[in-house]
């Protein structure tokens, strides 16, 4: 009898940052390995650019920007198209208001039909703020993956608060943890490294964003012997998941004395930076875990307080809390295995690992191979969150039953290619204009205020 073959599966993810597309396109891949990958870009102000994509590393068969209704409406063709492609999941690695919107847009275009995609969401990486409002944001999805079993318990308790089901919080582990283990300082052809991973938005002031460049550039100089990295996210006038309105650029040129020869900015796949890196330092970034999950020596900074605000509170526990005073005097923190282990991190080794995406993908599977699916239902609707919905349907172009408003159609792809090149100059102008205010008028107008 001759083998049949089935084609692999087909998934698309909707992102809306670099991060964001980073998280889905390798989530894709964890879940689905075989699965054929179509990346689109959600337009808005932190679309990455293509040296960002190409940082990132993720790959698909396509990637192009796209806006919300055009979105949808290419999902309302898929499950219907003949010739087109025709998805098997969808995953949507967007902020949780534009989840919400897709979610109640993707609900209205699949009415009706017998057959639709695997709708999965989730977040990029540690979820220090807001939890019950981005939970409830991503509920209706078929799938809300937690990275973690510490995750997964708080997702679950969320939505039974609400009375909301909880059957599609599904734990698995973040989709870009790997690499080599850490084999200790043995290279004796390059110096000792420590590395700073610093965050867009966190700290969100001046005064101690410098503070932390100046104890990294203290560091450097107080130990020739050693390179210090400043790790950074973006270059001046690109966006990534957070507004970054004081970029660490524009701070170390006004350093004091200037950066010390062996102290420098580097950009690049976190990956990549991590295969040289002895120490990691950071106040909350997601960085961490990818450390952790190493096992490279990584400092989580207490220098500025153990705050929520900060995002370290979520490092409780872990044995990696430090200051610059005790890394300056030689303290390396000993993560706690019971923490790691909860928090996903997969000390065990590479095995485990790959094993935490083992209920993920049975249960994409096994919804994707079902003859049927239900509809999309979340938990917010015009009834449950009257005065809270609609605002966020409208932001992103649809109405309280999830129809595109007028006014916000996208352009006909087909538009000819002087008006695309025009499309495409005043878009580029309205970001450059964007990101003008964000990072130059808008501080200016705060400080003015407090004179």
């Amino acid at each position: 009898m001759p083998s049949v073959t089935t084609s692999p599966p087909r998934v698309a993810v909707l992102a809306d940052s670099d991060t964001r597309w980073k998280w889905g396109a390798l989530t894709a891949y964890r879940i689905q390995p075989d699965s054929r990958l179509d990346g689109y870009l959600l337009r808005g102000r932190a679309t990455p650019t293509v040296r960002q994509l190409d940082e990132v590393g993720a790959r698909a068969e396509s990637v192009r920007e796209i806006r919300a209704g055009a979105f949808l409406d290419l999902m309302k063709h898929s499950v219907r198209s003949v010739n087109g492609p025709r998805y098997d999941v969808v995953v949507l690695a967007c902020v949780g208001g534009a989840v919400q919107a897709m979610l109640h847009g993707l609900a209205r275009a699949w009415q009706g039909t017998g057959r639709r995609p695997v709708v999965v969401t989730g977040y990029v990486g540690v979820v220090y703020e807001k939890l019950a409002d981005g939970l409830l944001l991503r509920h209706g999805a078929d799938v809300v993956l937690a990275n973690s079993r510490h995750d997964a318990d708080r997702f679950r308790a969320v939505y039974r608060g609400v009375g909301a089901d909880d059957g599609s919080v599904v734990e698995c582990a973040l989709p870009f943890l790997g690499g080599e283990s850490y084999p200790g300082h043995a290279d004796r052809r390059r110096p000792y490294t420590v590395v700073f991973a610093a965050q867009p938005s966190v700290p969100d002031n001046r005064t101690d964003r410098t503070y932390l460049l100046r104890r990294a550039v203290e560091h450097a100089r107080a130990h020739p012997d050693r390179q210090v990295l400043i790790k950074l996210r973006s270059k001046p006038g690109e966006h990534t998941t957070h507004i970054e309105e004081l970029p660490y650029q524009k701070l170390a040129a006004k350093a004091p004395g200037g950066l010390p020869a062996n102290c420098r900015l580097v950009y690049g796949n976190m990956g990549e930076v991590l295969d040289g890196t002895d120490l990691l330092v950071t106040v909350s970034s997601t960085a961490a875990l990818e450390s952790l999950h190493r096992g490279i020596p990584t400092a989580v900074l207490t220098d500025l307080g153990i705050r929520e605000v900060l995002g370290n509170h979520h490092f409780l526990g872990s044995g990696c809390l430090a200051s610059w005073d005790e890394l300056d005097a030689g303290h390396r923190p000993e993560p706690d295995r019971d923490w790691l282990a909860r928090q996903g991190v997969a000390a065990e080794g590479p095995y485990a690992y790959e094993k935490a995406f083992d209920a993920a993908r049975a249960r994409v599977t096994e919804l994707r191979e079902a003859d049927s699916l239900p509809p999309l239902s979340p938990y917010y609707t015009p009834r449950t969150a009257p005065g809270y919905l609609p605002g966020i349907l409208a932001r992103h172009g649809l109405d309280p039953r999830g129809e595109p408003l007028p006014g916000y159609a996208d352009t006909p792809e087909e538009a000819g290619g002087l008006r695309r090149v025009a499309r495409e100059t005043v878009r580029e102008a309205a970001r450059g204009a964007y990101r003008h205010g964000v990072q130059r008028v808008a501080p200016a107008i705060r400080r003015w205020g407090q004179l």
